[in-house]
This record gives structure tokens, sequence and C-alpha cells, in this order.
């Protein structure tokens, strides 16, 4: 696919062999240090780039991993929307996976066919001066916008592209929003899996 989103690349994305990470080596292998310099060098995905597509991810954090949520996917469409919020926008939702090996492919559930399809989101770039606007070089994906009732997660995640010719590999990161705190949780990493259908 092609990205309308450019910008040079950057030491903290390639190894030292002047390879690129893959999605797998990203989610094991580096740094939170590099993760991070990765997430501030890198680029907000286009949407056209996202909407229609679902994507594999994995959480990098131990602890996350270990209460059941070590994989997942994560989808985009065009739809209507699911709350009033910043312009313009896509809007987004989780899937859960079986939580086997990271490199085993990523089984959606219950089916494939018939995925649970929950904790919705709006994807926008943050607005400047915001709270949520720590990576402005992101798309911000905002749960409080998704239309998920009281009970919602409370979270909000950051996107980029980590390479700027390469819209099948993601980089974020999530935090928890309490009140008017922010706590980073963990970076995840998201890979091209299967377009969709899905449109709210």
């Amino acid at each position: 696919m092609t990205s309308t989103a450019l910008a040079p690349r950057t030491e903290a994305a390639i190894k030292p062999d002047g390879d690129r990470y893959s999605w797998l080596e990203i989610l094991r292998d580096v740094s939170n240090g590099q993760r991070e310099a990765m997430m501030h060098a890198g680029v907000a995905p286009a949407f056209e780039d996202l909407a229609g597509w679902e994507f594999a991810g994995g959480n990098t954090l131990t602890v996350v991993r270990l209460f059941g949520i070590r994989k997942f996917a994560k989808g985009f469409y065009e739809g209507p929307a699911r709350d009033a919020g910043p312009e313009p926008f896509i809007q987004g939702y989780n899937i859960p996976v079986k939580n086997d090996a990271d490199d085993a492919p990523h089984q959606l559930q219950p089916s494939p066919e018939k995925p649970k399809r929950f904790g919705f989101y709006r994807v926008h770039t943050p607005v400047e001066g915001a709270r949520d606007a720590r990576y402005p070089n992101a798309l911000l994906l905002d749960y409080s916008l998704g239309g998920n009732g009281l009970f919602g997660p409370p979270l909000r995640d950051y996107v980029v592209q980590v390479y700027p010719d390469d819209p099948d590999l993601l980089l974020g990161k999530a935090y928890l929003a309490l009140a008017g705190l922010r706590i980073p949780l963990s970076f995840f990493v998201l890979k091209r899996l299967r377009s969709h259908d899905f449109a709210g």
C-alpha cells in the first residue's frame, strides 16, 4: 500500500547493521528507550491506510501480558460517529485473540468470521494544547469518545508509523486516564492483518 505520510528515516528505527526492525523484534527485542525514540521519530498514519483494515497486535509490558492480553487485534473504519469529538476522524475497535506464542498467527475470537468487536475509540490528530497531546506526530485513539458507556476502557492510545514508507507496521503507547492523570501502561506493536467491511 502507498502512504501519504512523509518523514526522514531516523536512527532509532534502524538496526546497527542497517536493516529495519520487524514487528516481532520491536515487540520483544528492543528497549523501552528505543521504543520511546521510535514514537517521537514516527509519523502519523494516514486515515486511508487504516480504515477498512484490521491489525494484529502485541503488548510489550510483561505485567499486561500476564493478564491475558499478550496479543490482540485492532480495527479501523469509517462510519457514523459514536460520540462527538475532534474532526476529521475515523473510528476503531479491539478484537480478542488467542493468547499463544508471539510469533503464532493471530486467531480472532470467537471466530475470524464473527469476531467480537469491543472497546471502541475515535481516531484523530491530537489537539494542540490539550491534555492528550503527548505525541503531536501521532494519531490519538480516544476511548472516551468511542460510545462505550460509563464503564468503557479509561484509555488513550497514541499510534505512529515506524517507517514513513511502510504503513503496515505501527507502534503505539497506551495510557490509563484517571481523572486528570495520564499513566503510561505499555507500548504495543501492530502489523496489518486483513481487510474488513465493518462500518459500525
